[in-house]
């Protein structure tokens, strides 16, 4: 029987402290690294692609002014520091772990190279991706999606705030419904802005499912690494 391969994509504000809203909270990462590394122990292939908007976002207020391309550089760096926090909350934690940045620094993280991600997998190592594509203008969100296609994952989890994808924005809407699933059209043709539309499509063109769930809630990433019906499904 095949091992199951997960991609998980982690917001950079799911880093962040609660109080102050940016910056990394220690408890946050440990309690994420815990339940990583409790489904990797049991066997699972798991690769990690994280955000920086905790620390830097290059669309954010703080880059007004600056030259676009070399506001989102700065963003990539911050995916950087991190994945770094998580490795070490892995390590900690009893998963063994590598940091693979798509922009290279050697004395903290390996280059991106695909086949030796696929091996470090293979060998039961957690794989964190940093820098996002290595080039400006992506999101992160499109990263994860196309390390999830390169890898040959079997799905791509996204971890968010909210527990799935809803027919309207719930803050603003009574009336809004959570989704339990809906197609890859459904989703691109409502303008949903869960999730970055060039991610979308590049998983409906390599079919690679789409889990959108709420990370807050203890024990949600396991469930959701460990194949557990949970927040909306994106076929």
């Amino acid at each position: 029987m095949a091992k199951r391969r997960v991609l998980l994509k982690l917001s950079g504000e799911a880093f962040a402290d609660p109080l102050v809203g940016y910056g990394i909270d220690p408890d946050t990462v440990q309690r994420v690294a815990k339940e990583v590394a409790e489904a990797s122990n049991a066997g699972i292939e798991i690769a990690i692609v994280v955000g920086g908007g905790n620390i830097f976002r290059g669309v954010s207020q703080q880059a007004k002014g600056m030259d676009p391309a070399n506001a989102d550089y700065m963003g990539m760096l911050a995916t950087v520091i991190n994945a770094l926090a998580l490795r070490d909350a892995l390590e900690h934690a009893g998963a063994v772990t590598r940091v693979q940045s798509a922009i290279t620094m050697q004395q903290l993280a390996e280059p991106y190279i695909r086949l030796r991600a696929i091996r470090h997998l293979e060998k039961g190592r957690v794989v964190v991706f940093a820098a996002g594509t290595g080039n400006p203008f992506f999101t992160t969100d499109t990263t994860a999606a196309l390390r999830a296609v390169e890898v040959g994952a079997d799905v791509l989890l996204k971890a968010s705030k909210v527990d799935g994808i809803y027919s309207a924005d719930p803050k603003l809407d009574p009336t809004a419904n959570r989704l339990q699933e809906l197609t890859y059209m459904e989703f691109l043709s409502q303008e949903l802005r869960v999730m970055d539309a060039t991610a979308v499509t590049m998983c409906r063109e390599h079919d690679v499912p789409i889990i959108v769930f709420d990370m807050t809630t203890p024990g949600n990433i396991l469930r959701a690494v460990s194949g557990e019906p949970i927040g909306t499904v994106v076929h």
